[in-house]
């Protein structure tokens, strides 16, 4: 009898974990679709593991070479999208319209 409670308490168990596996498997794959959308996404999720791991003073990191040429990717993409969101101004060789009379029409 007990042997049998035993077994079912495994069972439960392995069923359990199957499911949590299963439930992580669909995050990843969903993560894994993101990234694949926006390439830039993965380069900032190894930052942020860098970031985590950087916590020890003691640590030493090797970067990988893709890794370190995309952080210059990534700056040069954060000065594109800062200069396409500000506002454009007129440029001082733009000539500016002078003011004078309107014209009108006569019939």
């Amino acid at each position: 009898m007990a042997r049998q409670a035993e077994a079912e308490r495994e069972k439960r168990a392995k069923i359990i974990s199957a499911e949590g596996e299963s439930l992580a498997a669909a995050a990843l794959g969903e993560a894994s679709d993101i990234m694949m959308e926006h390439p830039v996404a993965l380069q900032l999720r190894n930052l942020q593991s860098l970031v985590e791991i950087g916590v020890d003073k003691n640590t030493t990191v090797v970067f990988p070479a893709p890794l370190m040429s995309t952080i210059g990717e990534l700056g040069s993409f954060l000065a594109r999208e800062t200069a396409a969101a500000a506002p454009t101004a007129p440029s001082a060789d733009t000539p500016k319209a002078i003011p004078g009379p309107v014209p009108t029409e006569t019939v």
